[in-house]
């Protein structure tokens, strides 16, 4: 078989998501890239160069003789909004390199992850279609518009494969959390953990949509193998499987940790958080590929308590 590229491996998606294609196709099968190193080095193929670079890319994808990428260089929204042309560069120029790429050297497929972010204050906010209004007020948003249709165009233009969906806030026990805007669902066991307490930069009645990582990844290769005659989405497929508040996550933690506490300090992350949907309608990827997810917020927060606890080692 043809190799499979991980760019952004050692970011939130990647460092789940290559052991499981390494678990699936085998080490000498999977080519793993980023410019800092993974938090666990799990693949041997490891390559630390910038893939906002296309020449890197290129040299790459010929060495290893390529044939699937997953596309996951991106920064997230709190911080596209602090650099918005670094945003640009990372989220939609390195894209547009890898569709390139993959016009002129053959590669079978492309899987490019898009994100609630692609919404905006105009977009229905319960049970948010897959076909709607898309006018984000981020630049992280705008970028995601901007990659859907160059998903769209390019497969429809040029033939060339290109699969992706529209991430909710993913929640994860294995990369740090980062800065964005769904990332106080994994600091609050963090410091539930540690102090016993947490202040939220969101609201206790932020509703958003979200999924443990756990349900992303298998959504991820499930996609990726699915048969491309029964795809009928080529920008981004809707996809979900819980939605919830800070403060129905917290009540769901005190379960566990009785004397956790939880104090609300809205930053600038709630205006982000108030142009994304409350609930997604993600039938499309249910009838077309089978997407079902498995954890539910009671399954999620036992398991994220379980795993982080030994993380830290409490």
């Amino acid at each position: 078989m043809k190799k499979i590229l991980v760019t952004g491996s050692s970011g939130q998606v990647g460092s789940e998501l290559v052991p499981e294609l390494i678990k699936k196709y085998g080490q000498d099968n999977v080519i793993t890239m980023d410019i800092k190193d993974p938090l666990v080095r799990v693949a041997e193929n490891f390559i630390k160069k910038d893939a906002t670079d296309i020449k890197n890319i290129e040299e790459v994808i010929k060495k290893y003789d390529i044939g699937t990428v997953y596309h996951l260089v991106g920064l997230l929204s709190a911080g596209s909004e602090k650099d918005p042309g670094l945003s640009w560069k990372v989220n939609i120029e390195s894209f547009k390199n890898i569709l390139d790429l993959a016009k002129d050297l053959d590669i079978e497929k492309v899987f490019w992850p898009s994100s609630i972010g692609a919404f905006g204050p105009t977009t229905p906010q319960v049970t948010t279609p897959q076909r709607t209004i898309l006018e984000p007020t981020t630049m992280y948003g705008v970028g995601k518009v901007t990659g859907e249709l160059l998903a769209n165009y390019y497969h429809h233009r040029y033939g060339i494969d290109v699969r992706g969906m529209r991430y909710p806030g993913l929640i994860t026990h294995v990369a740090e959390p980062a800065d964005g805007t769904t990332e106080y669902s994994e600091w609050i066991f963090y410091d539930a953990i540690k102090h016993g307490k947490y202040v939220c930069f969101l609201k206790e009645d932020a509703r958003l949509p979200m999924m443990y990582m756990s349900d992303a990844i298998r959504a991820t290769i499930q996609l990726m193998e699915a048969d491309p005659d029964k795809l009928t989405v080529r920008t981004s497929y809707n996809i979900t499987a819980l939605s919830f508040t800070p403060g129905e996550l917290a009540a769901e933690i005190k379960k566990h940790i009785p004397h956790f506490e939880i104090k609300y300090k809205p930053d600038h992350r709630q205006k982000i958080a108030d142009t994304w949907p409350e609930s997604i309608d993600d039938s499309h990827a249910r009838n077309d590929w089978g997407w079902q997810h498995e954890y539910d917020l009671a399954k999620m927060t036992q398991d994220m308590l379980e795993k982080v606890k030994i993380k830290l080692g409490k």
